[in-house]
């Protein structure tokens, strides 16, 4: 095994956000507080432990228990729940949707970072303990982004109604895609393992959080992890103040409203609040509260409260009020004392709108770590790239802008006409010299003749190219195929596909082995060379 890396802003798949972010840009200073590095973390500790309440730490302790119940619990994650009791403790998050068998591939990837991570800082840090946590979307309710992965190239799809959150879904269904996947699979060890894993995830458990939470702790328990599932009245009993903040003074919206003006001006805007960013909450129901001339009305519903009916309702029943994406990570904040929260850069974006509102709440604000993202090839792959003398960084260039560079390199005589478009704009730039010494009314036409040359030649290098190409078509087929295997729908591999197709191919030790390889604040994108 070789492992190759790249800077994330070199692979062109990373946002401007992102990369001013890593860069720590001055634009960006005022969004965020510490920053991802071992001297962040020192500062995150003294304000974590200064401002997280004991008392959180008895109900969340008490609750973590009871979700483990029924489930096989690590010896290692029994001890970290318990150390979460003491005020040397602190967690380490990342969160995802209830994605059908993990979803895309970076599921593991943000989990492998969490757990490094801790284990990073322990070293560093060895008088605290460091517990690393999945926090389970269950109560999002958008069932087609969680009902699907894909499995070489197809969709394998779970067909049910939608409605409610989704961590309550019963699991009834899921027998056609195991008996899909038994069919599509390989007759391997590895295959076997990814079946059984499917079989005792979904069809030994009733609900699709249960489910959840016993395939990522087969995956993830012997190292210590710690799942929580958010939809919990005793969690959200310590999150009542803020949801009725939300409800009656609107503050969030103001808040993040004014964080997006500013931070707008230079990015673009991830998400937007609403005036009220709480959902109500029932079986099979989760819709949005709306306010309206005095009166709460639950979307697309029937029920309507007036403000001291919804007041009563949250203190009696929180349970039944679910934070948007506004919300969640303030409720997550509020719940875990938590230090750091690892995120894909579409996350992260909507964290950084938020720094203003947790500052109203008086609630630390997290480090915001970009999660670790990787490519997995074969040695054939790689000896591939060489035989086309191609770099790895090369290899993330888009797909024609790759294909016409090495058919530049191949060419003779040369195709690439920058040295020539270059002598033109210099000699016309002389020519508007001229003109404007002796005639100014001629500067127009100089100009206009100098974009009719620019375009001619520029079309002559494309036909020229084009020519060279089909002379060219083995090699062009070579690499857009080569490009196509390593790069899915022209995306990154971790992003189409799933964790069955690649441990089908290497097998269950591909986790050691991505625990062994991604660094989590080395910030560098990882290339993995497997046989």
């Amino acid at each position: 095994m070789r492992k190759h890396e790249l800077k994330y802003q070199k692979t062109g798949y990373f946002s401007k956000l992102m990369c001013d972010y890593l860069e720590q840009k001055e634009s960006l200073k005022s969004f965020y507080g510490n920053f991802p590095d071992l001297n962040g973390f020192k500062s995150q500790i003294a304000l974590k432990k200064e401002n997280f309440p004991v008392e959180n730490r008895t109900v969340l302790v008490q609750d973590l228990t009871q979700q483990y119940q029924g489930f096989e619990v690590s010896e290692t994650t029994k001890s970290n729940i318990s150390s979460l009791l003491n005020e040397n403790a602190f967690t380490i998050v990342t969160g995802h949707q209830l994605n059908l068998f993990t979803g895309p591939l970076y599921f593991l990837y943000k989990i492998v970072s969490t757990i490094n991570l801790t284990k990073e800082l322990k070293e560093k840090y060895p008088e605290n303990d460091f517990v690393p946590v999945y926090w389970m979307a269950t109560e999002d309710h958008d069932f087609d982004e969680i009902n699907h992965f894909f499995y070489k190239g197809n969709k394998v799809s779970w067909n049910r109604k939608d409605g409610g959150a989704v961590g309550r879904f019963d699991t009834k269904g899921l027998e056609e895609v195991f008996s899909l996947l038994k069919t599509e699979m390989t007759s391997n060890r590895n295959a076997k393992y990814l079946q059984d894993l499917f079989e005792k995830a979904y069809l030994n458990h009733k609900t699709l959080a249960d489910a959840t939470r016993y395939m990522v702790n087969e995956l993830f328990g012997e190292y210590g992890l710690v799942i929580v599932d958010g939809d919990r009245k005793n969690l959200k009993s310590l999150f009542v103040k803020t949801m009725q903040e939300d409800l009656i003074n609107h503050t969030a919206f103001d808040k993040v409203s004014e964080t997006n003006a500013e931070l707008g001006k230079n990015y673009k805007i991830q998400v937007n609040p609403r005036e009220i960013n709480l959902f109500y909450l029932e079986e099979n129901l989760r819709e949005r509260i709306i306010e309206e001339n005095g009166f709460y009305k639950i979307n697309n519903s029937n029920l309507v409260f007036t403000k001291e009916a919804i007041l009563e309702e949250l203190n009696t029943n929180p349970e039944k009020f679910s934070p948007n994406v506004i919300l969640r990570p303030v409720f997550q904040e509020t719940i875990l004392p938590n230090l750091c929260y690892i995120g894909g850069g579409g996350e992260l974006a909507y964290w950084l709108e938020l720094k203003s509102f947790f500052e109203s709440q008086k609630l630390t604000f997290p480090i915001l770590l970009l999660r670790n993202s990787g490519m997995i090839m074969t040695k054939k792959q790689y000896k591939k790239l060489e035989n086309l003398n191609i770099s790895i960084e090369e290899v993330f260039m888009k797909q024609d802008d790759l294909v016409n560079k090495k058919v530049k390199e191949l060419s003779h005589p040369d195709l690439d006409f920058s040295d020539q478009i270059e002598t033109l704009e210099k000699m016309f730039s002389e020519f508007e010299v001229l003109a404007e010494k002796t005639d100014s009314s001629f500067t127009g036409a100089v100009k206009a003749q100098k974009v009719k040359q620019l375009k001619g030649l520029k079309n002559l290098e494309k036909r020229l190219l084009k020519a060279q190409k089909k002379k060219l078509y083995d090699v062009v087929t070579r690499i857009q195929v080569l490009r196509g295997e390593m790069f899915p729908n022209q995306s990154l591999e971790e992003r189409k596909r799933n964790m069955s197709e690649v441990i089908e191919n290497f097998g269950p030790e591909l986790i050691p082995i991505l625990f062994e390889n991604m660094k989590p604040l080395e910030q560098n994108f990882t290339i993995l060379e497997l046989e």
